[in-house]
């Protein structure tokens, strides 16, 4: 017997683990349940800021978000001392919420659900930015032989990025640029033993013949040289959660079409951003385009520039993609959560 009726009333809230999350939506699937959600009208400008409040041992987050009927938070610690108890300092769960009566539907692992959200962010944007060349899928290979992606980092994120993009397109080449060359060998050789990709450890200047960079690191300064990267090129930049860090250069964010998931959360959150306004590389936040806009079409790429989607992370991402999970959990359809409202 399901624990969610086809009404969407409760009849026992469900536990949904890491391992479950992934058994029951491909990244392509979670890339969809965003896409439909911008599609089927919602505005990210609407959508609550995250919340912090310090603890004895580091922070505690709160992400809460509703639309269409469904309510839902995402609980996070933020423990940097876990690293030396050889645990995740990161830890969290979802909770969701629906119904006619609004009750607790569902409780999600919190850091699967954002591992794949926040992949599958980048994947929506860069399919959007890539045009055509966005359209090859993994299963029908490209003539010219895949896109080379440029991956800043070496850790879970970079991994998850790794496994959604080659879920999502044709990848023809990765190459994984680190601080550290031992993580960044290992990572190299993950991608090339479990998912067949020819990866190779690079540098900085491997940029210069990317089709798309994705930066998902902690650095407080930036990456890489922004003129080396292609008029072509797609850039996405996950990593900096202040404006004070940034993975990305004035260089690049002047060069740049810059696309992000909403300007109230770049304006608060996104160093790039908020630097290159400063600075003047942005002239002002009507410059900036969001993730809604492309969707929509109300805005489009042109050629002869690269394109920037910087993302911070929002909480209407985790309960898009939270909805979708529990629907392919209970097999019933999305909108089947949440009826008459």
């Amino acid at each position: 017997m399901n624990e969610v009726d086809a009404k969407g009333e409760r009849t026992r809230t469900v536990f949904i683990d890491g391992e479950e999350i992934r058994a029951v939506l491909s990244p392509a699937g979670a890339l969809e349940a965003l896409e439909e959600t911008l599609r089927a009208g919602f505005d990210p400008e609407q959508d609550a800021p995250r919340t912090r409040v310090d603890t004895t041992t580091g922070q505690f987050l709160q992400m809460p978000s509703a639309w269409n009927g469904a309510v839902g938070t995402k609980l996070l610690t933020i423990t940097p001392g876990n690293a030396n108890l050889g645990a995740p300092v990161i830890q969290g769960l979802y909770a969701l919420f629906g119904g006619p009566v609004k009750a607790p539907l569902a409780v999600l692992d919190g850091i699967e659900l954002t591992n794949l959200r926040t992949s599958a962010v980048s994947a929506l944007g860069a399919r959007l930015l890539l045009g055509a060349r966005g359209q090859d899928h993994a299963d029908a290979p490209a003539a010219d032989g895949g896109l080379h992606l440029v991956l800043f980092g070496t850790g879970v994120q970079a991994w998850q990025h790794i496994l959604t993009f080659h879920n999502v397109f044709t990848l023809g080449r990765v190459t994984v640029v680190g601080r550290n060359p031992t993580a960044a060998a290992r990572l190299a050789a993950q991608a090339r033993s479990k998912l067949g990709l020819p990866t190779s450890v690079g540098d900085a200047s491997a940029v210069v013949g990317a089709d798309l960079v994705v930066c998902c690191t902690a650095a407080r300064q930036p990456l890489f040289d922004g003129a080396l990267v292609p008029d072509s090129g797609v850039v996405i930049a996950i990593g900096s959660h202040s404006q004070t860090s940034r993975e990305l250069d004035d260089t690049l964010m002047a060069r740049a079409a810059v696309i992000v998931e909403s300007r109230d959360s770049a304006l608060r959150e996104a160093g790039e951003v908020v630097q290159a306004l400063k600075s003047g590389a942005i002239s002002g936040p009507e410059e900036l385009h969001t993730l809604a806009e492309v969707v929509s079409g109300g805005w489009g790429r042109q050629t002869g520039r690269p394109a920037v989607f910087k993302t911070t992370g929002m909480p209407w991402e985790d309960l898009a993609v939270a909805r979708a999970v529990v629907a392919a959990r209970l097999s019933i359809p999305a909108n089947g959560l949440n009826p008459g409202c």
